[in-house]
C-alpha cells in the first residue's frame, strides 16, 4: 500500500492499464505489426541482440566500477561484483561468436550502400560482402582482446590503488580510473548513440535525437547565459567599434569590384540560353522580363555550361532562339536585346554578408553604448527574445531546408549533414534559449553574499561560476530542466517533417501503407508515453539524489 501510495494518481492509471496494453500487444496481429514496424524492427535483427546486450553489459559493468570506486562511501562488494560482470561479459565476447552479427550490421549501416563496396548491393536489410565479413573479423580479433586486457588493466590498478593509505591519492588508483573511463565511456557513447540498432532503429533515432539536442541546447544555453553576464568596459566598445569598421570595409570591397557585361542576344522566339555562374539577378531578369522592351510573359530558359555550347545550340536553330552571354562571347551578327553590368555571385553574396554582419554590430556597439552593456550581452538577449518568439516547427524548417542548402551552396557542397544532424541542430537552437532562461533564473536565485565571499577568498570570475555558483543553481533549476527534457523528447516528433525515420515518421509510413485507422497511432502514443514516464523516472531520481524538495 505504501507503494501505491507513493505513486502520483495519474501514473496509477497507466498502471492499472498496462496489463490490458500488455494483452493488446499480444494478442493483435495488427497491433503487433504496427509496433514492430514504428520500433523499426528490421527483418532477421533478433540474432543482433545478444550481441548489443554483451557490449552493453561489459562497458556498463567497467563504467560501474569506476563510478562506485569514487563514491565517499566506497561499496567494496558492489564494486567488486560490477568488475565480475564486466569480466565475465568480456569473457563470453572473447569465447564466442555472439557480438560479431551485430558488429557487421553496424558497419553495414555505417557506409554509403550506393557508393562502397563492403555492402551487397540492393540486398534489404543491408549485408556485408564476404571480403568485408572477413575484414570485420580480423579488427575483431585484435580488438577484443586488447580490450580485454585494458579492462584487466583498469581493474587491477582500481581495486589496487583502493587498499592505498590514501585511496584518493594514488596514482594506481588514478590511472584505472581514466582506463575504465576512456575505455568504456568512449564504448557506451558508440553502443548507445552511434551504433545502428537494427532490432530498434526507430525507438533508436528518437531517443539519440533527443538527448543529442538536449545536450547541445544546454550548452548553448550556458553560452547564452555567459554572454549575458559580461560587463561592459571601454576596451569592449573600443573592440566592436574597430570590427564594425572592418567588416563595412570588407562588405565595400567585394561590393566595389569590377562589374563584368553581360548581353541578351538573338530573339525571344524559342528559350533563352544561360551560362552557369550567370548572375542570379540577371536570369531572373531575363525569365520574367524584368528588363526594357521585355515580353509580358515568362520566358523558357536553357542552362549551358560554357558560352560556346549557347552559340553552337543557337547556330542550329533549334529551341533555343537567344542566349545571355559575357559580351565577348556574343557573335557579332547577332541582334542585341538587352545589355547589362552586373556583380558576380560570388563577391556579391559576401559584401551582403559582410554588411549584414556590420549592421548587426554597429546595432550591438550602439545598444551597448546606450545602456553601458557589453555588446554580447545584448546580442545574446535578442537571440533568446528572438527564439523564444518562432514556433518549434519553422525553426525546423529553416534550418533543416533553406538555412542548411544555402551553407551547402556557400561551401560547394562540402558541408552538407545528413537530415538528423540538421534536426537535432534545429531543436537545439530553439530549446537553447528556453535553457538560457532557466540557467539565468537559478544563477540569479544564488545570494549575492556567496558571490562576495567567494571573491574575498582570491577566487576569480571563473573558479567562482564553477566551485560556487553552478553547483548551487544545478539543485534549483533540476525541475524545470526536466520539463524540457520531458519536451525535447515529444517534440522530436517534428523532426518527421524532415523525412527522418523516427517513431512518428514510421508511424506514418506504416499507416499509409497498411490502412489501419488505430493501431499506428495508438501504438505510437503509448510508445510517447512510455518514454516520457521513464524520463520523469529519471528526473524524479536525480531530485531525490539532490533533495531538492527539501532544500
Amino acid at each position: 500500500m505504501s507503494f501505491v501510495r507513493s505513486v502520483r494518481p495519474s501514473n496509477l492509471v497507466i498502471l492499472a492499464a498496462l496489463p490490458f496494453i500488455v494483452y493488446l500487444f499480444a494478442s493483435s496481429p495488427d497491433y503487433q505489426r504496427s509496433l514492430r514496424a514504428i520500433l523499426g524492427v528490421e527483418l532477421g535483427s533478433g540474432v543482433l541482440v545478444p550481441g548489443f546486450l554483451l557490449l552493453a553489459v561489459a562497458f556498463s559493468a567497467g563504467f560501474a566500477v569506476l563510478l562506485l570506486s569514487r563514491r565517499k562511501a566506497a561499496r567494496p562488494r558492489l564494486t567488486l561484483a560490477a568488475g565480475l560482470i564486466g569480466l565475465l561479459a568480456t569473457a563470453a565476447i572473447l569465447a564466442g561468436d555472439l557480438v560479431h552479427p551485430f558488429i557487421a550490421s553496424v558497419v553495414a549501416n555505417g557506409v554509403d550502400p550506393f557508393k562502397s563496396d563492403l555492402v551487397v548491393k540492393g540486398a534489404t536489410p543491408r549485408q556485408l560482402t564476404d571480403a568485408a565479413d572477413l575484414l570485420v573479423r580480423g579488427v575483431e580479433a585484435w580488438i577484443w582482446p586488447l580490450y580485454a586486457v585494458l579492462l584487466l588493466a583498469g581493474l587491477g590498478l582500481t581495486f589496487a590503488g583502493s587498499r592505498a593509505p590514501v585511496p584518493s591519492e594514488s596514482v594506481a588508483r588514478r590511472a584505472g580510473a581514466w582506463i575504465l573511463g576512456a575505455v568504456n565511456g568512449a564504448g557506451l557513447v558508440f553502443v548507445f548513440l552511434f551504433a545502428h540498432l537494427a532490432f530498434a532503429s526507430g525507438l533508436a533515432t528518437t531517443i539519440r535525437a533527443a538527448i543529442a539536442a538536449y545536450i547541445l541546447a544546454a550548452i548553448l544555453g550556458l553560452v547564452w547565459v555567459g554572454l549575458l553576464k559580461l560587463r561592459y568596459s571601454r576596451q569592449s566598445l573600443l573592440l566592436f567599434i574597430g570590427m564594425t569598421a572592418l567588416f563595412a570595409a570588407l562588405s565595400a570591397w567585394f561590393l566595389m569590384q569590377p562589374r563584368d557585361n553581360y548581353v541578351l542576344a538573338g530573339t525571344l522566339d524559342g528559350k533563352i540560353g544561360i551560362v552557369t555562374n550567370t548572375p542570379a539577378s540577371l536570369i531572373s531578369a531575363v525569365r520574367f522580363g524584368r528588363y526594357d522592351g521585355g515580353p509580358t510573359t515568362e520566358t523558357p530558359v536553357r542552362t549551358f555550361v560554357t558560352p560556346e555550347q549557347a552559340v553552337e545550340t543557337v547556330a542550329k536553330k533549334e529551341d533555343v532562339s537567344g542566349a545571355l552571354l559575357p559580351a565577348a562571347a556574343v557573335p557579332a551578327d547577332w541582334p542585341r536585346l538587352w545589355q547589362v553590368e552586373a556583380l558576380n555571385d560570388r563577391d556579391r553574396a559576401a559584401g551582403i554578408t559582410f554588411a549584414v554582419v556590420a549592421i548587426a554590430l554597429g546595432l550591438l556597439t550602439l545598444g551597448g553604448f546606450l545602456h553601458h552593456r557589453h555588446p554580447l550581452s545584448i546580442g545574446s538577449e535578442f537571440i533568446v527574445d528572438t527564439i523564444r518568439g518562432i514556433p518549434m516547427l519553422v525553426i525546423v524548417l529553416y534550418v533543416g531546408l533553406p538555412l542548411s542548402g544555402a551553407l551547402k551552396d556557400a561551401t560547394a557542397g562540402v558541408f552538407d549533414p545528413p537530415n538528423l544532424v540538421r534536426g537535432i541542430v534545429a531543436m537545439a537552437i530553439a530549446y537553447s534559449a528556453y535553457l538560457a532562461e532557466i540557467f539565468r533564473s537559478g544563477i540569479n536565485a544564488i545570494p549575492a553574499g556567496q558571490i562576495e565571499a567567494a571573491s574575498s577568498l582570491g577566487l576569480n570570475r571563473w573558479q567562482t561560476a564553477r566551485l560556487v555558483i553552478l553547483p548551487q543553481a544545478f539543485r534549483i533549476v533540476i525541475p524545470p530542466l526536466g520539463n524540457e527534457l520531458i519536451a525535447i523528447l515529444k517534440d522530436t516528433s517534428l523532426l518527421s517533417i524532415l523525412s527522418i525515420r523516427d517513431i512518428t515518421q514510421r508511424m506514418r509510413e506504416f499507416q499509409s501503407a497498411s490502412f489501419l485507422p488505430f493501431a499506428p497511432y495508438n501504438s505510437a502514443a503509448i510508445l510517447y508515453i512510455l518514454l516520457t514516464l521513464a524520463a520523469a523516472s529519471l528526473v524524479s531520481l536525480i531530485e531525490k539524489k539532490y533533495d531538492v524538495k527539501h532544500r
